[in-house]
């Protein structure tokens, strides 16, 4: 199995996979809207914006598992990062990062990072993985981790 055969659903609520983005460096984050590091959605964006036409995308996976910090709707969620961040990077529904009902995505991106980036559980919202073009995981970065401190990693990759 590969990253890009995992089932998805889109914030419009489409089934996909993550198809789409073969050959494109990934950088998947669990969100949320309501959270003290809300605002790592602008610094995201600014990514997707900076790198996007290199090959970056930013993927959005709204949860609310911590705290309740995600309690919307999809059309609220996508809502609230159009109106308050400009986001437009792509978005999908609401997911679980981790426990019982954990999502296939997290599973293998916490299966698959390598050491010395293996943290355990998803710790918090903004929870941040690069993944090179082949659809390797390359390495996990704290939910406190500023989204412009990931550039020169992104750079190299890209």
């Amino acid at each position: 199995m590969s990253i890009y055969n995992i089932d998805v659903r889109t914030i419009e609520g489409t089934d996909t996979t993550l198809e789409d983005y073969e050959g494109k460096v990934l950088l998947i984050v669990n969100t949320a809207s309501a959270c003290g590091l809300t605002p790592h959605y602008a610094g995201l964006q600014q990514l997707y914006e900076d790198y996007g036409d290199q090959g970056l995308v930013v993927l959005g996976f709204p949860c609310n598992q911590f705290a309740g910090q995600e309690p919307g709707t999809e059309e609220e969620i996508k809502s609230f990062c159009e109106l308050n961040y400009q986001v437009t990077f792509p978005l999908f529904g609401k997911i679980d990062v981790k426990g019982d009902n954990i999502h296939p995505l997290y599973a293998y991106l916490l299966e698959h990072t390598p050491a010395p980036y293996q943290n355990g559980d998803i710790e918090w919202n903004f929870a941040k993985f690069l993944v090179d073009r082949e659809g390797h995981v390359v390495k996990r970065f704290g939910s406190r981790t500023e989204p412009s401190s990931l550039e020169s990693d992104i750079k190299q990759l890209l």
